[in-house]
């Protein structure tokens, strides 16, 4: 008799393990962290940013939704630029102009000013989303991508987090101005160590993988980064980014659960400073350090997705995330903590989840389905983050977090479209 043998895997592409990998997942958390330092950076200075321009709350919060809404608004820009130049190019020219940015922006001495630097720091950042989980995808082996995919969602937290702690502290030191720049420093540190630790891409340009899908060795990355000729138009990978079959229902999920998400954070200060806590501004600052829970979260994403598959996993953590919010409703201290890591743990499994399928399920025009990810994500953080405030302004925090529980229902009933939708395209 003769023994069977698993045919060999031909595939080039990076494996959990290699030292290549290992450096690839290093240079794509800088890269993260980088981010969302930069982009929330002006979020715990706004009191002395309002102080120092005799502005009100709401205009110096401006300086967070103007910088949100140019990295929405410009995802779909810089995918194209991606597809043209390579993805490990826009990553790195999208985050050397943020860092350029960011050393002028302490300057401004005008609220305009402030507002203008911070739209176009922004737009620039757009560059990273709109380009980091599709290099992930194409570079790394189909087994180990949800893997990297959440390791790499896991340095939006640890930027988000840091770069709000950091900034904070250093505004206690010389204002608003040294939170934003040492947020900047931080960020070119994260520059330097994505173009020095990033392995050349190892696939030679225009090869297809193994799986031999026709074109699709024309979508990636050559040598160095650089595109492969002989692709779909802008056009046509637009349309298959907005027409493949689930990616509409993934984007969903991007615009209602970072909705019930931002609606909790953007109004948990307020709860926890009033009755029956009343704690102070520094303590309740403090509730960001949950976002360690979804550092968690996003890592073992990958595992989970790999072991049981998207569906099951997206979904118990939307249920996970309902329960957490059940758990804010509690009035003791130890209680609404413990129910706001939950919270966040679940967001962060569900958003990894999502986004590396998005990556897996978009054959053609990968970056533009990123982008338009991107795009959901944080409409889903201005819109109904605000949306959000207006409920608790009719009618208090349980409002509120009935309001959020609704958004996560509804993510799931959309999500019913992809229970059978296969993990990858």
């Amino acid at each position: 008799m003769t023994a069977t043998t698993s045919p060999p895997d031909h595939d080039a592409r990076l494996r959990a393990g290699t030292a290549a990998y290992r450096r690839t997942v290093a240079a794509m958390v800088a890269v993260a962290v980088a981010t969302f330092a930069q982009l929330w950076s002006v979020q715990p200075v706004l009191p002395a940013i309002a102080d120092g321009f005799g502005s009100t709350a709401s205009q110096a919060a401006l300086t967070v939704s103007v910088a949100t809404g140019g990295l929405a608004g410009f995802t779909l820009v810089w995918s194209g630029a991606a597809d043209r130049f390579g993805r490990a190019r826009v990553i790195a020219v999208s985050l050397a102009l943020t860092t350029l940015l960011g050393c002028v922006t302490p300057l401004a001495g005008d609220l305009w000013v402030l507002l203008a630097l911070r739209a176009l720091q922004g737009a620039a950042l757009g560059g990273v989303p709109a380009a980091a989980v599709a290099y992930l995808s194409e570079e790394v082996h189909p087994a180990d991508a949800a893997r990297a995919t959440g390791l790499y969602i896991a340095g939006n937290p640890l930027g988000g987090m840091g770069g709000r702690l950091l900034a904070g502290f250093a505004a206690d030191l010389g204002g608003w101005q040294w939170g934003i720049a040492a947020n900047t420093l931080l960020g070119l540190v994260c520059l330097v160590v994505f173009v020095l630790v990033l392995p050349r891409p190892r696939r030679a340009a225009g090869a297809a993988p193994p799986s031999g899908r026709p074109g699709e060795g024309a979508r990636g990355d050559g040598p160095g980064g650089a595109k492969a000729p002989g692709g779909p138009g802008m056009g046509r990978r637009l349309a298959a980014a907005l027409t493949t079959r689930g990616l509409p229902a993934l984007y969903a999920q991007a615009l209602l659960l970072m909705g019930a998400f931002m609606t909790v954070y953007n109004l948990l200060g307020f709860r926890l400073m009033g009755e029956p806590f009343g704690l102070s501004q520094s303590a309740a600052s403090l509730l960001f350090l949950s976002y360690t829970a979804g550092m968690l979260g996003s890592a073992v994403a990958g595992h989970l997705a790999g072991r049981w598959g998207g569906y099951p996993v997206l979904i118990a953590a939307t249920a996970l995330m309902a329960a957490g919010l059940g758990g804010l409703l509690t009035t003791a201290l130890a209680g609404l903590m413990a129910a706001l890591l939950v919270l966040t743990f679940a967001f962060f499994c569900a958003h990894a989840t999502a986004s590396a399928w998005v990556g897996a399920r978009a054959v053609t025009g990968r970056a533009q389905a990123m982008a338009l990810y991107t795009l959901a994500y944080y409409l889903g953080s201005s819109l109904f983050g605000w949306c959000g405030g207006l409920v608790y302004d009719a009618v208090g925090w349980g409002g509120a977090v009935a309001f959020a529980a609704g958004l996560c229902a509804a993510a799931a009933l959309v999500g019913l479209r992809l229970r059978r939708l296969p993990p990858a395209a």
